[in-house]
């Protein structure tokens, strides 16, 4: 449970990303079960879930968490806004943004699909930094709730200790 990587992103004025959650980074955790991602992610806790594709524009959530969990292909995505981190996943990588982490999609593979999941299957909305939108987002980022599940390894897992200790 020790090979996730974390990534804090700062708030840039347009995409406001979360001032004190990182990003979690699974790499390789599910390689030999990835078909299964989308079950996986239901099977710990996150619901509401998908499979489909990323937009390739700027976006995030304010009102929920995100798990993104790569079911075959890879996908180069620009995770914390038009400055941020360019990260390539493969099947099998979990990524876990939470609310507020800006998401692009650069480039991908033909056959590239991931499933998405949120928290308790909460509701999410998509936003993509209009101005007028900031000073609500900002409230609704504050009041996601951290989960009660890790999307990988569920009742326990490092998304608990790591989120748990950033909270502010």
């Amino acid at each position: 449970m020790n090979n996730v990587q974390t990534m804090l992103f700062q708030d840039d004025g347009v995409i406001p990303n979360h001032p004190s959650l990182p990003v979690l980074l699974y790499k390789g955790i599910w390689a030999t079960d990835s078909s299964r991602a989308e079950s996986l992610l239901n099977q710990n806790g996150w619901g509401n879930s998908w499979i489909n594709g990323v937009f390739d524009y700027h976006h995030y959530h304010s009102n929920a968490h995100e798990a993104l969990a790569v079911v075959s292909g890879w996908v180069e995505l620009i995770l914390g806004g038009e400055h941020g981190k360019v990260v390539r996943l493969q099947a099998g990588d979990v990524v876990v943004l939470p609310a507020g982490t800006g998401h692009k999609r650069r480039s991908a593979s033909l056959d590239f699909r991931i499933s998405g999941a949120y928290p308790g299957g909460m509701s999410y909305n998509t936003r993509t930094g209009e101005p007028g939108e900031r000073p609500k987002v900002l409230r609704e980022i504050q009041e996601v709730p951290t989960p009660d599940t890790d999307p990988v390894y569920g009742q326990e897992g490092p998304l608990l200790e790591l989120w748990k200790q950033n909270k502010t």
